[in-house]
This record gives C-alpha cells, sequence and structure tokens, in this order.
C-alpha cells in the first residue's frame, strides 16, 4: 500500500479493550484517515483515536474506503463528460467523443491519486523497481524501502496508469451511467482483493513502529484475523451486486474470477521472490485488480449485442 498518507490521531488511549468493541464508526474513520488524505475535525480525531489494535480492526474497512474513493471517480467522470459532452454514450466512432472520453478519464484518475495521496500507486512503483531491479530477496526488500524512483517503477506505473485511461475510455462506450457504477464497484472489489492477500501470506517487511522501527503497514496486516475478510465482504457484497446489475450474470463472473486469479498469481509471485507481502505489494495488487476488473468488463460487454 505504500507508505500511509497521513499518521492517525494518537492522542486514544493505547491497548483498551472497549476500544475494539462495536466501535464500526471509529474503525471506518481511522481506515479514511491512514487510507486517504482527507483531514478530520481535531475533535473528531480525538475521538477516534490510535491504538495498533484499533488499526488492526480499521483493515476490515479497506473497501469501505473503496466507496469514498470510488464515488469521487465516478462523480468526476460523469460531471467531465456532462459538462464538455452532455450525458449520451461516447460513439466509437467519433473522435472528438473518445477524446471527451480519456480527459474525463483522466481527471477522475487524477482526483483519486489527490484523494488517497497516490498511496497504491506508490507501492505499485515500489514494487516494480523492487522485482525488477533485483532477483535476491533481501536487496528486493532494500529497494523497495528506497523512497527514491527507479527505471523499473516509472515503466510500471507508466503501463498501469495508461492502460487504466484507455480501459476507463473504452468502458464509456457502453453509457455514462454504467461506466460511473463500474468505476464505483472496481475501487471496492479492488480494495477487497487485495486484502486476500494476509489471509494465507506473511508479512515480511519492517518492524512496526510499537517496537521502534518504521513500518506501519505491520500494524494493518501481520496476522489478519477471519472476521477481517468477512467484514471487508460485507462492505465488497453491494458492489458485486452492482455489477450484476449493470454488467450482468456472464460480466460478473468474469470479474470475480479475473480477481480471484491476480490475487492467486500475484501472491504466489511475491511468496516465490519475497517469501510473503508488504504493504506495497498491497497497494500493487489494489491497482492490478482494478485495471484487470476494467479490462474484462471492456471485452464482455463489448461483446455483447
Amino acid at each position: 500500500m505504500g507508505q500511509p498518507s497521513g499518521e492517525p490521531s494518537s492522542s486514544g488511549e493505547p491497548g483498551a479493550p472497549a476500544e475494539l468493541q462495536g466501535n464500526l464508526l471509529r474503525h471506518v474513520l481511522l481506515a479514511l484517515q491512514f487510507f486517504t488524505r482527507i483531514p478530520l475535525p481535531a475533535r473528531v480525531a480525538r475521538w477516534v483515536g490510535y491504538s495498533p489494535a484499533l488499526m488492526k480492526a480499521s483493515t476490515a474497512h479497506f473497501p469501505a474506503v473503496g466507496w469514498l474513493v470510488g464515488g469521487v471517480a465516478a462523480l468526476v467522470l460523469g460531471l467531465v463528460v456532462w459538462g464538455l459532452a452532455g450525458m449520451s454514450a461516447v460513439p466509437a466512432h467519433d473522435a472528438v467523443w473518445l477524446l471527451v472520453a480519456l480527459v474525463a478519464a483522466l481527471l477522475s484518475t487524477m482526483a483519486t491519486v489527490l484523494l488517497t495521496g497516490a498511496f497504491h500507486e506508490d507501492g505499485l512503483a515500489d514494487v516494480g523497481d523492487a522485482l525488477g531491479g533485483s532477483a535476491d530477496r533481501e536487496t528486493a526488500l532494500r529497494i523497495m524501502k528506497d523512497s527514491r524512483l527507479g527505471t523499473y517503477g516509472t515503466i510500471t506505473l507508466l503501463l498501469v496508469l495508461l492502460l487504466k485511461l484507455c480501459l476507463l475510455a473504452l468502458l464509456q462506450v457502453q453509457g455514462l451511467v454504467h461506466a460511473m457504477l463500474l468505476v464505483l464497484a472496481m475501487h471496492v472489489l479492488s480494495r477487497w482483493t487485495a486484502l486476500l492477500l494476509p489471509q494465507w501470506l506473511p508479512y515480511v517487511g519492517g518492524t512496526p513502529v510499537a517496537a521502534g522501527g518504521t513500518s506501519k503497514a505491520r500494524s494493518l496486516l501481520e496476522r489478519l484475523d477471519r472476521c477481517t475478510l468477512w467484514v471487508s465482504s460485507l462492505w465488497a457484497l453491494p458492489a458485486v451486486l452492482l455489477v450484476a446489475r449493470v454488467a450482468g450474470g456472464a460480466a460478473l463472473l468474469g470479474v470475480m474470477v479475473t480477481l480471484l486469479l491476480v490475487v492467486g498469481g500475484l501472491g504466489r509471485f511475491f511468496r516465490r521472490r519475497l517469501g510473503g507481502i508488504t504493504g506495497d505489494c498491497m497497494g500493487a495488487t489494489q491497482q492490478l485488480a482494478e485495471v484487470s476488473g476494467y479490462l474484462v468488463l471492456c471485452l464482455i460487454m463489448g461483446a455483447q449485442p
């Protein structure tokens, strides 16, 4: 997931058992603090508090953040197209309309980057640098911690972002409202997909902050229980139904199979190369799952009469 965009407020009492009992809103707000650049009012931040236990509990609400980020992405996409060309579908043969679709895709992507502080894109670039730069595990992990962007990371990030922009433009051929709803759903489902990794792979990043280290991701990802998966799945379920309603059962099946293949393939790759996962691996998985979902939707919906 890259380095966190902002340190949550630390005014809460660490480790208090009451923190973990039924505080759904607190957990969601803490996830929002960690995974986005959205500032909380000081009074709210003090109420939310912070502790490693709270942070771990908030991980289950990663897909909930997807509803917010995806909602902004969809809204920007729709407003740009509506402002430039109206609400009708983009004709695939019309160069001007396709240019409008690309501009809308670009501004929508820029909005999500600003909202998250390029959190997941940073993870994707770090993974590209590390795994492209060395076949040695320890060297790869050391490269992954380097804040400097190298050749492999730059190429990886550019190619994935370019592919995303093209697919978002193509998705609008099916109709603007459909594209907006599917963008919303994929932001949620891609985050749910990333949370499957720590269910079967160990965390191999740095030492947690609580133990004097610098790794904030370890507090979130190490030894996640099944409850985390079930809670995240509840957040993802409406997105599953949304894809089925908008794109049809065949598209939903294609998307879900693809997401499982992506997380399975990346998980095996990370285990072979690194021995497990890091926060950057989670960010890379989210980005690749999102783009893969768009690709499958374009292929299946484009083939439908």
